[in-house]
């Protein structure tokens, strides 16, 4: 068994700010036993406007957020999911917003590119968003060994994708970590359903870790960070404000899920994941 976490926050404009906090909620976990640690999308800025976040966009090799990530794995020796960071394309108005892995030792060892952009108005109210204004679609599903299990990863609008998980689960994934920021009204009406359904179809472990709370920008985000098990039982949940989830992950019991109840080998339809390149 392995404590990892999940880190809730109310991310804000000021950059600085947000790197304190998550700071300050990474020591808690790691206080807490936590070997494997996850932290929201957008964890450095929740910006006023959409376009803010092109301003601290990076390189793909170097930045302050970056950096960040790798001193905070290395000074804390844990594995860490970064959430998610713009990073910096060929076109200047557009940005990838990517998760990037670093092990114990402060290496990057991953990178993932979200794949679907949350393009949607929301059906009750005024509530839009249009992510590709500013961001380019990843093009590869991402998936590594740890010390933990075979990690997937996932970002947010991403959960309303099954085939993805398929992909995930077809090159061995036993469980996923997922940063987030589910609106208030998504969260409420779908985040435990399609957390809990992406958990039981593919019988692996989801470990999600989302904003929550309201932040400065008028937005209200849904929070509920969660570890759910391969069975789709809610280990571990939080709330809607930030705070820290520490619990057990034994990636050991998938494979006893997967031979008792072989529902991923019965499957008659294959589910071919075919990503096309980013235009521009």
């Amino acid at each position: 068994m392995t404590n990892v976490a999940a880190i809730q926050m109310a991310s804000g404009p000021q950059p600085q700010a947000n790197l304190l906090e998550a700071k300050r909620l990474l020591r808690e976990a790691v206080e807490k036993g936590a070997k494997l640690v996850v932290l929201p999308e957008n964890f450095a800025m929740m910006g006023m406007q959409e376009t803010d976040v092109l301003k601290i966009a990076e390189e793909p090799q170097a930045g302050p957020l970056q950096a960040f990530l790798a001193e905070q794995a290395r000074r804390f020796g844990i594995w860490l999911v970064g959430g998610t960071i713009p990073l910096k394309t060929l076109r200047g108005d557009r940005a990838r917003s990517t998760c990037m892995v670093f092990d114990d030792q402060g290496e990057r060892v991953a990178r993932y590119d979200k794949l679907h952009l949350f393009d949607v108005r929301l059906p009750d109210g005024d509530e839009r968003y249009t992510e590709s204004r500013i961001y380019e679609p990843g093009e590869q599903i991402v998936t590594l060994d740890t010390p933990f299990g075979r990690m997937g990863l996932a970002v947010c609008y991403d959960l309303r994708f099954p085939e993805l998980f398929r992909g995930l689960l077809d090159q061995g994934a036993e469980f996923v970590a997922m940063p987030a920021a589910f609106t208030a009204q998504t969260g409420q009406a779908h985040w435990d359903i399609l957390l809990r359904a992406r958990a039981i179809e593919n019988q692996m472990f989801m470990l999600a870790a989302a904003q929550g709370g309201f932040h400065v920008n008028g937005r209200e985000t849904y929070g509920h960070s969660a570890l759910i098990d391969p069975w789709g039982r809610v280990v571990a949940q939080l709330g809607r404000n930030p705070g820290v989830l520490v619990a057990d992950l034994g990636c050991e019991c998938v494979g006893r899920i997967r031979t008792l109840f072989p529902a991923v080998q019965h499957r008659r339809l294959a589910c071919d994941v075919e990503v096309s390149p980013a235009s521009g």
